[in-house]
């Protein structure tokens, strides 16, 4: 893994990334929970997706946004975010040239803006959401969702209801053409706090339903 930085439009970016020896390998790109309430690239959730990926043989990219570590610029309400969001998976392409196959994952603010990014970029194959913010942020935007993907969610979340997020997947369930996968992943908080390990085990196995023999083996 390397520690890189590159310009953004607010000055520069932070970023982790882990280029696999594969030219072809798949990409995916991660967008950490919400700037102003501890929300970094190292957060907890973003760390674990990005070496669950990694070990499976994606090329992944995890950054932080405006304003947060040595990123520079200041928090913009998202807005700001999502442009820097754009410029990072500009970046990601531009240096994997020969990688078709596009992925984006978020967790809480960052799963709105993983699926913001999903609608601009018919690129982007899949997508990864943990905990998305349905009460906070207006997610009307997914009309129809145009790839499949994979939600996950805590039963007791108290930041984005578990319930919420059932009305959201049924939704693009019904109009999506591609799969939507979804777990509810009992007893778990919006942190997942020691449900980390089934965390990752979803991933995997969605992982694996979509790659079959063509990646890493676990």
């Amino acid at each position: 893994m390397s520690e890189i930085t590159f310009s953004g439009p607010s000055g520069r970016i932070e970023a982790r990334y882990k280029k696999q020896s594969m030219p072809t390998a798949p990409i995916i790109i991660f967008f950490h929970p919400h700037p102003e309430h501890g929300g970094t690239m190292n957060n907890r959730i973003i760390y674990t997706m990005f070496h669950t990926f990694a070990k499976r043989g994606f090329t992944c990219l995890r950054f932080n946004f405006r304003g947060i570590g040595k990123s520079q610029g200041a928090f913009s309400g998202g807005d700001g975010e999502l442009v820097d969001a754009a410029c990072a998976l500009d970046w990601l392409q531009d240096n994997n040239e020969l990688s078709e196959d596009v992925w984006v994952a978020g967790f809480s603010f960052g799963a709105w803006i993983a699926m913001q990014i999903l609608m601009r970029r018919p690129e982007v194959k899949q997508f990864v959401c943990v905990a998305p913010p349905t009460t906070m942020f207006d997610f009307s935007f997914l009309a129809p969702c145009p790839t499949g993907g994979l939600i996950l969610q805590g039963e007791d979340d108290k930041i984005a209801p578990a319930q919420e997020t059932q009305k959201l997947v049924e939704k693009l369930q019904t109009q999506s053409k591609s799969e939507i996968a979804y777990h509810c992943l009992k007893g778990a908080d919006h942190f997942f706090t020691g449900q980390e390990n089934l965390l990752v085990e979803y991933i995997e196995e969605y992982i694996e339903r979509q790659h079959d023999e063509d990646l890493l083996p676990l």
